[in-house]
């Protein structure tokens, strides 16, 4: 049941938006009779003039939020990951609940978004979602970051400031945008479906405010 579990998920989601699966290694023991361990590696290639980096910079610069709406799944999902499970736990809103073919969608328009010049700062809302998002990005361009945590998109009611900047949902970017330029980004995102919504601005004092 755990094997087939684990191939399906990889498959369900990878096959979907687009990634072939090319090689695998399965390894079995004791340890994970109960609870498995995944590692799962997405490789690709990049011109090295076209990488794309997760720094913030340009004081004044729009931060743009992009992708799917923020809902409660997820949230301490890079925690949960690694806690000690006992028999009969559940920990739903700890689970992210993806959808590959907003992924596909969100994947196409970053990259329209990265061709047009207009994005000087990226990165995905992985661990801990916008918190690491706007923190990291604005430390590695040694800059401040300030967002209204009202204008998120949110899908699910009466979602707490703290379970909006925690949340892991899926399919989401953090955009940093040329001043006078995010109307063109965000028409971008809104061909393909997707939430493109400024939510802040990169600052010049080094802090982060939310």
């Amino acid at each position: 049941f755990l094997l087939e579990g684990v191939v399906r998920g990889i498959a369900d989601y990878g096959n979907a938006v687009g990634v072939p699966t090319v090689g695998g290694e399965v390894a079995f023991d004791p340890a994970y009779r109960d609870n498995p361990l995944v590692n799962v590696m997405c490789i690709g290639l990049v011109p090295a003039k076209r990488i794309a980096r997760a720094a913030a910079s340009g004081v004044g610069n729009p931060v743009l939020y992009a992708g799917a709406s923020t809902g409660r799944d997820g949230l301490g999902g890079a925690s949960f990951a690694s806690r000690e499970l006992a028999d009969g736990d559940a920990d739903r809103p700890a689970v992210q609940i993806g959808d590959p073919f907003t992924e596909k969608c969100l994947i196409e328009a970053t990259l329209e978004a990265l061709a047009t010049g207009d994005v000087v700062g990226i990165q995905d809302m992985g661990a801990a979602g916008l918190t690491c998002s706007t923190s990291e990005t604005a430390s590695r361009g040694r800059v401040g970051i300030e967002i209204d945590v009202a204008r998120v998109p949110r899908r699910a009611e009466g979602m707490t400031p703290y379970e909006v900047m925690l949340s892991e949902s899926q399919e989401r970017m953090l955009l940093i945008v040329r001043r006078g330029r995010e109307a063109g980004v965000k028409r971008l995102f809104a061909k393909w479906g997707l939430n493109a919504v400024e939510i802040g601005r990169v600052t010049r004092d080094g802090r982060m405010r939310v």
